[in-house]
């Protein structure tokens, strides 16, 4: 037995541990509290009541942030899904240059950070007039989203058989039908999974959405921020707790589309 890699073993399996307690500690704080009766955050929360959530959903103010991070969050998954798989498929079967610059340009808005994009945003936006709109919130979000969706994209298209496109186009298919009729269902499911990535990071940006933001439509993060400096009541828990369970479903789903995804291009090598 290798002493070395039972260390190393060991430092690694207590690195994963030390960060999923990083991740988890404050979830397994804050989600208890919006069940606590007293009308302020307090922990370890104080007997049992849903009241907070009847005040999340009773108030139109809270409401109406939803819905327009809903509108938002979905119309920046379409956008990107459309964008990100149409980019996506220029870098994997054009040329190898285009494909490094895009690469190069795609790790921006993970490298760069939010509040320097934020401020960048704003400022482009606001010459634009688009503060406070649906499409300059979609259009930042888009932004933001893009490089999760086409790395999504790009790991199930780098796996489909370019051949079987020239084997359609040899057969008298344009390349948009041989794209249509043949890649895209095989990749149909990383897309979704991407577009649902796309969802998850629009519904939950709170550092641009606080830039954009105008003084009526506000979205449920920006919400959350004025909230907690007015108020601090455990309707804020009571929101992450709905926040929390949105985003395991569809992390959930996500995963079903990535195994239908090999599935199906599993058929596709077969055939």
């Amino acid at each position: 037995m290798n002493p070395r890699l039972d260390y190393g073993r060991l430092f690694l399996n207590a690195y994963v541990y030390a960060v999923l307690a990083f991740v988890l500690v404050p979830i397994a704080i804050i989600l208890p509290m919006a069940f606590s009766e007293p009308s302020y955050l307090t922990f370890p929360p104080q007997g049992f009541t849903l009241d907070w959530f009847s005040t999340y959903f009773g108030d139109s103010r809270w409401m109406a942030a939803t819905w327009l991070s809903l509108r938002v969050a979905t119309l920046t998954a379409i956008l990107t899904a459309v964008i990100g798989t149409m980019a996506t498929y220029a870098m994997v079967r054009g040329r190898r240059g285009f494909g490094s610059v895009f690469q190069v340009l795609l790790m921006g808005p993970i490298v760069i950070p939010h509040i320097a994009i934020a401020v960048s945003l704003y400022m482009f936006l606001s010459a634009m007039g688009l503060l406070g709109t649906m499409f300059g919130y979609v259009l930042a979000h888009t932004v933001l989203a893009m490089p999760f969706v086409v790395f999504t994209v790009a790991a199930a298209l780098s796996r489909v058989d370019a051949d079987l496109e020239a084997a359609a186009m040899s057969c008298g298919a344009s390349r948009f039908t041989a794209f249509h009729q043949v890649t895209l269902p095989l990749i149909l499911p990383n897309v979704a999974s991407g577009g649902l990535f796309a969802f998850i990071i629009s519904f939950d940006e709170p550092v641009v959405s606080f830039f954009l933001a105008g003084i009526r439509d506000k979205t449920l993060p920006r919400m959350m921020f004025d909230d907690i400096e007015q108020n601090l009541t455990p309707v804020i828990p009571a929101v992450a707790v709905i926040l929390t369970l949105a985003s395991v479903a569809i992390i959930f789903g996500t995963a079903l589309l990535r195994h239908r995804a090999q599935r199906m291009q599993a058929i596709g090598r077969e055939a």
